[in-house]
């Protein structure tokens, strides 16, 4: 046991052993495997209404997620992705030690009205369409698809996207480089499709984000990623601090 709990404080034993549950949390005691609520109540010396109070209130603040099948688990962040700059996905993994790849679906010219719609061009406009089902390790993160206007981006198609960044290519063969963006991010439940890519089990949520990308005024890029639910999630972190932290976002390991 780390530490008992007071029982004359005024402060309710849920919350006494939540604040002792979360120091060893952060202590990563639990990396390989967070105890049952049966364990907890004999070290603890308390009711099991107790424990599933504390356990209640850890699971709201997203650092423990209850799942079918594998009961409570821990969400470690594998690396944090600023949300406040125009990034790289690849750069985020590798720049955090984590080996990252990509398996090309599809790289062509294509005729999309939506993309084309988003990009400011007529419905009949050529793309460059490329789609990639990203790898964090050795585990599926995101199926990622992007389009951008052919006459501009045309010399992708010969590039290997099996292990680059789409903005690192555009500025090596295409010269320009997106200066501003938009995100979009929402929840969804993919595609059967999709789900099988990412590995991931039959209505599984997921994030999909939608972004859009500027090279000054002129549309560059329109993009959709599908991020597994079970790997990610978004910390916005606030103070007012000039020195204040960006939004981020966590990405959490496959268990």
């Amino acid at each position: 046991m780390i530490d008992r709990l007071d029982r004359d404080s005024s402060t309710p034993l849920w919350a006494q052993l939540e604040s002792l549950l979360r120091q060893r949390l952060e202590s990563r005691e639990f990396d390989d495997r967070f105890p049952t609520e049966a364990q907890l109540t004999r070290e603890y010396e308390v009711s099991r209404h107790t424990v599933r109070e504390a356990i209640r209130h850890l699971n709201r603040s997203g650092v423990l997620d209850r799942q079918r099948g594998r009961g409570t688990v821990v969400n470690r962040a594998e690396f944090e992705q600023p949300l406040g700059a125009l990034y790289s996905l690849f750069s985020s993994i590798e720049d955090q030690g984590v080996a990252q790849r990509s398996d090309v679906l599809a790289l062509d010219v294509v005729q999309d009205p939506l993309a084309a719609e988003y990009l400011d061009l007529p419905e009949t406009a050529e793309l460059i369409h490329l789609e990639r089902l990203r790898w964090a390790g050795d585990e599926p993160l995101a199926v990622d698809r992007a389009w951008l206007p052919a006459t501009i981006a045309r010399p992708l198609l010969g590039a290997d996207f099996s292990r680059t960044a789409l903005y690192d290519q555009l500025e090596s063969l295409c010269g320009i480089r997106p200066n501003r963006g938009r995100e979009r991010c929402m929840p969804t439940v993919p595609a059967t499709e999709v789900n099988e890519l990412l590995h991931a089990d039959a209505g599984e949520s997921a994030f999909r984000v939608e972004r859009q990308s500027w090279l000054n005024d002129h549309p560059l890029e329109w993009r959709i990623t599908i991020l597994r639910g079970s790997r990610c999630s978004f910390v916005t972190e606030w103070s007012d601090s000039p020195t204040a932290s960006t939004p981020h976002m966590a990405l959490l390991p496959v268990g």
